[in-house]
């Protein structure tokens, strides 16, 4: 078994160029090797997957992209169709009768069906969990997993087809806020890159396609019940039909110029979903959440962007109701507040409500 790959790995002073890093990656692979290259699909995720899957289309037999979660998304479901993007469940795959499988803009920690799989490669922009596999690429400073891949292109000498080069340009474009978030000067210079190849009217189409009929009565409850005290806002959505609804309207509330924290929740297959938003100058959004929610389940994220998911069953101390929403709102505004700063207050319990403790 090869040694794992750490990018951090060479002496002091000392940058391991993309060249070496595909050089690496590349030893893994033989032409009768079938890859499975699994994801979390969002456009980093589709993206990067694209960009894998180039990488290795004349080195291997062939290789099949998975996802591990449920396409809702309009921008999702617009980037997959507009760019022609072979993607399955991970649930219709067999992983047992691939010869390699790969993870891209994601470790093996981010998703239990993740965790089971015998992973050789790791390609990711996520905090650092002590992945291990014979390649681990992951760079928490780089602002999306899609510019690692661009690296690796043009290392290649590899350039992308217009719908990648597409898919790369919407995926940092779309990870980086516009480069409102954690960017580095690698994200600017693979974006230039790309934008000589991609097709920005397709891309701008894709980017606009986030609404679905049905979510608006999202934004009547969140408007109704929102908490709004010294430019933090909360809320509670209850029950969701969709983890990324709560992701729509914690980006939406960012768009309101007084409001430099959002934080919304919501309840989807039994778990608690808390997504977090800040505007780049409070404290860190992944440090919140890890903080607040990371003892009861997964939490973490960025210094801007942040999420936790808690399986229900897990909370037990203290006991909450999510029937009530009321109730569940309180907790997580209690659970935050003390990470994310002294206000605001959390709502008063009714009468013979459980307080939850900090």
């Amino acid at each position: 078994m090869m040694a794992a790959f750490d990018p951090e790995g060479a002496a002091p002073g000392m940058k391991v160029s993309s060249r070496d890093k595909l050089r690496d990656f590349n030893k893994l692979f033989s032409a009768a090797d079938r890859v499975l290259v699994v994801i979390s699909a969002d456009p980093d995720a589709i993206a990067s997957a694209m960009a894998a899957s180039r990488l290795l289309s004349r080195r291997v037999e062939n290789v099949t992209i998975a996802c591990v979660n449920a396409v809702d998304r309009p921008d999702n479901l617009a980037m997959i169709r507009l760019l022609k993007v072979g993607l399955v469940p991970l649930a219709q795959v067999k992983p047992e009768t691939f010869t390699r499988i790969l993870l891209v803009d994601s470790q093996p920690s981010h998703h239990e069906l993740m965790a089971g799989l015998p992973v050789t490669a790791v390609i990711d922009h996520h905090p650092e969990t002590g992945a291990k596999a014979p390649f681990v690429d992951v760079r928490p400073n780089y602002g999306s997993t899609a510019t690692i891949l661009t690296e690796y292109l043009r290392a290649a000498r590899l350039t992308p087809s217009r719908n990648l080069a597409t898919a790369l340009y919407h995926a940092i474009k779309t990870d980086t806020d516009d480069f409102k978030r954690q960017t580095l000067v690698e994200d600017l210079h693979a974006f230039q890159y790309l934008f000589r190849h991609a097709n920005i009217a397709l891309a701008r189409r894709i980017g606009q396609a986030d609404l679905r009929l049905e979510y608006l009565k999202y934004f009547k409850s969140a408007l109704q019940t929102m908490r709004l005290r010294k430019g933090r806002v909360f809320v509670h959505l209850g029950p969701v039909s969709n983890p990324d609804i709560c992701v729509i309207i914690a980006d939406f509330f960012m768009r309101i110029h007084t409001v430099s924290w959002s934080i919304v929740s919501g309840t989807c297959d039994q778990k608690l979903v808390v997504i977090f938003r800040n505007d780049g100058q409070r404290k860190n959004a992944g440090r919140v959440a890890k903080e607040s929610f990371g003892s009861f389940g997964s939490a973490g994220g960025h210094r801007t962007v942040a999420r936790a998911e808690i399986p229900l069953t897990d909370i037990k101390s203290p006991p909450i109701d999510f029937k009530d929403d009321r109730k569940v709102a309180a907790w997580v505004v209690i659970r935050t507040e003390k990470r994310a700063g002294p206000q605001p207050s959390a709502p008063k319990p009714e009468a013979g409500e459980v307080k939850a403790n900090g």
